[in-house]
């Protein structure tokens, strides 16, 4: 301890992380404790795979040609990452309304670590529904064409942009803070994600609708994802169908920076 009663820096952070990990593990024991919720999670994404890909996937085309599992398969990883953001969401007003976050900022623990756990939890909870989704597009006869290397880092972006809905999901919860307001976080995250690439083409859609769809975070990040796992594209000569990697990193980083803030004064402003 320092001669003027600040901790160093040092021992700073080693508590930071140590309250983290501790409060990771809280949010993974109720997942362990309830691992129907985690199935029942995966069951949407699977469904919409298995109906997309063979009921569906006949009557759909790919521009520039190629199969449509394989066009379908990176939009249906970007819409796991999307929609799985909910239960976190749920988590977090359920907490606030039972109180269970006061008393969580009452202990002697950081208190960004009480954010900075749920969302480290979250991260691991998407991880394992990516490998499941992997796994399940495989055995649909999907690949990854261009290396591992390059699967890596379409994975790496899918988990940069739920880190980054993270912090949308948080700060919205801890505004609204009634479990029951879950119903907001769909009435947003369905129009972003059938406004994108996931399913078609935005050259299909409306002029306007093609350039609201061309631009969406979601759009950036399967598009991204197509190109790195070497499957089919969209294509397009448009800024966002051109520099889709650099968005991809681009819309997370930015909604991180803008939600991350407000999410943490929200929570340091509870109880005021």
């Amino acid at each position: 301890m320092s001669t003027t009663g600040v901790h160093p820096v040092p021992q700073r952070l080693r508590w930071a992380v140590a309250d983290t990990v501790t409060l990771t593990g809280r949010a993974l024991a109720h997942w362990r404790r309830q691992p129907g919720q985690f199935v029942v999670g995966l069951l949407f994404p699977v469904l919409m795979v298995l109906m997309f890909g063979y009921l569906f996937g006949g009557a759909m085309s790919v521009p520039g040609g190629g199969d449509y599992r394989e066009f379908l398969l990176p939009g249906m990883f970007a819409m796991t990452v999307l929609f799985g953001v909910e239960p976190t969401y749920a988590a977090v007003a359920t907490d606030t309304a039972r109180g269970v976050t006061d008393r969580l900022r009452s202990l002697p623990m950081t208190p960004s670590a009480v954010l900075t756990g749920r969302a480290a939890a979250d991260l691991l909870h998407c991880a394992a529904a990516l490998v499941v989704m992997l796994a399940c597009g495989v055995a649909v006869g999907w690949q990854w064409r261009a290396g591992a290397p390059a699967a890596l880092a379409a994975v790496g972006l899918l988990l940069l942009l739920r880190f980054a809905l993270i912090w949308v999901g948080i700060h919205l919860a801890l505004v609204l803070r009634a479990p029951g307001s879950v119903v907001v976080l769909q009435i947003l995250v369905w129009p972003v994600g059938f406004t994108s690439n996931a399913f078609v083409s935005p050259d299909t859609m409306p002029g306007w609708l093609a350039a609201v769809a061309g631009y969406n975070p979601l759009s950036a990040t399967v598009a991204a994802c197509r190109e790195l796992f070497g499957n089919p594209g969209w294509g397009g000569e448009s800024f966002a169908a051109q520099h889709a990697v650099g968005l991809a990193v681009a819309w997370p980083l930015l909604l991180t920076a803008v939600f991350g803030p407000l999410a943490v004064r929200r929570y340091r402003g509870l109880g005021r």
